[in-house]
Formats: C-alpha cells, structure tokens, sequence
C-alpha cells in the first residue's frame, strides 16, 4: 500500500517547531498504519532521542541554537531515524516515504539519516549544522 502524509496536521507541526513564540524544539513523524502524521514533540532534545528507539523509523524535525559569543542563529535539522530492528522492506520504503515528509519540511540546514544512536549525539548534530553554516567566528578565539 502506498505511504501517505497527513499534510495539514504534519505542517501545523511543523511551523511548531519554527515558531520563535513557542517552546516547542523538535517533532517528530511517525507511521500511522501507512499514512505519516505527527508524532511526538517537546523542548528537551534528549526526550526526542529516547523516542529514537531500535524498533520504529521516524522523522524528526529539530530547532538547534548553534553560533559563537557573537552570533547566535538558529538552525533546523531533519533527521530520519531507522532502527536496527526496523525489516529490510521497511528500510527501504523509508527513504521514498521521506519525499513525502520533505514536502511539508522544506527549510532545514543538513538533513541526517541515522541509525546508530551515537550519531544522535547532540553535540555531533550541532558540529554538522555549524559545518553548514558557513562563517564561522570562533576561531578568532583560539
């Protein structure tokens, strides 16, 4: 059967996440039978890594504060979470699935395909992101 997204309720998320008004930091998206609707969301960005578990595939939609003492800037991620248990034909149909998602998330600084729980590491994801970034100011500090 044929994945499909609930786009209304994942943009309403969605915006959640970009809004400076709210607190909210991240979401996520997961199945729901075969359509994808909003899953989780939060402030605390380890609460969203222990929604990464071995058993499920998801999408995350993350609000980072990267920058130095001079500049703060936000930065968005999307991460696709696939778990090590998570069968081969789903693995797959994720990767399609996540055309979908990108429809509705469409402003992000780096997109992540993880499924090892090191590489959601929130320091690793910030390095990623500042990589992204382009100027970078802290070296005058070192």
């Amino acid at each position: 059967m044929a994945t499909k997204i609930d786009k209304e309720a994942c943009r309403e998320a969605y915006n959640l996440v970009r809004d400076d008004a709210t607190e909210v930091n991240w979401v996520t998206f997961k199945y729901n039978g075969s359509t994808i609707v909003p899953g989780d969301q939060g402030v605390d960005y380890e609460t969203f890594k222990r929604k990464c578990t071995d058993d499920v595939r998801l999408f995350g939609f993350v609000r980072f504060t990267t920058g130095d003492a001079l500049s703060k800037r936000v930065k968005f991620a999307l991460i696709t979470w696939i778990g090590e248990d998570v069968s081969g034909l789903q693995r797959a149909k994720t990767g399609t699935d996540k055309t979908l998602v990108k429809e509705v998330v469409q402003n992000f600084a780096k997109e992540f395909v993880i499924s090892d729980h090191k590489e959601l590491d929130e320091d690793y994801i910030k390095n990623e992101l500042k990589k992204a970034g382009g100027a970078n100011y802290d070296a005058q500090t070192e």
